[in-house]
């Protein structure tokens, strides 16, 4: 006989979390609540979902001088994120980095704003709200995303034609959807 899940209780307390993609223009950011006891792998994962990633490349974050990640036993350095909560690694900072696609190098500015009771929400990581498209998987970092914006925008761009091919859809760069991120992060356990 199977013996049934034990229920989680819910946190009484969330973290509002304000993160904005740096060097980019116009800003891309979000303003999301996560479990006050959240750790910083779990962080990682909602943040390609609040932000539109799709988890392709290597994260680190970077906190009080710190740098936390997936575990690298050839990069000591690197301090393991899987249960490691957030608040812990903050200790007396308020706000600290996140880095996604190690080429690319798309650096995000998190920055915690406030502490509130966790049924504010709806649910446990709740997207409140963000700003413009996140930019396209291998796009360059922020210059190849300039470009890639320049030769859209414009059918004379020697680029045009490649970036259009290349990314094959219509780009929207203020598409934000928050109730598809939230259905995203309704199904994220």
């Amino acid at each position: 006989m199977t013996q049934p899940m034990p229920m989680t209780k819910r946190p009484r307390e969330a973290l509002i979390l304000h993160i904005e993609l740096q060097d980019i223009t116009p800003p891309i950011w979000r303003r999301f609540a996560v479990p006050r006891n959240v750790t910083l792998g779990r962080l990682h994962h909602v943040i390609q979902i609040v932000m539109g990633w799709v988890d392709y490349h290597l994260h680190d974050f970077e906190i009080a001088g710190k740098r936390y990640s997936a575990p690298d036993p050839e990069d000591l350095s690197i301090i393991p994120e899987t249960r490691l909560r957030l608040l812990k690694a903050l200790g007396a900072e308020g706000t600290f980095t996140y880095l996604y696609d190690f080429g690319d190098d798309w650096y995000h500015r998190i920055k915690v704003e406030d502490i509130v009771p966790a049924d504010a929400y709806a649910q446990a990581f709740y997207c409140i709200e963000g700003a413009n498209a996140c930019p396209p998987e291998d796009v360059g970092g922020p210059h190849g995303y300039e470009v890639f914006l320049a030769a859209l925008a414009n059918r004379r761009h020697p680029e045009h034609r490649l970036r259009t091919q290349w990314y094959g859809r219509t780009f929207d760069i203020s598409a934000f959807d928050r109730e598809s991120v939230n259905q995203r992060l309704k199904q994220f356990r």
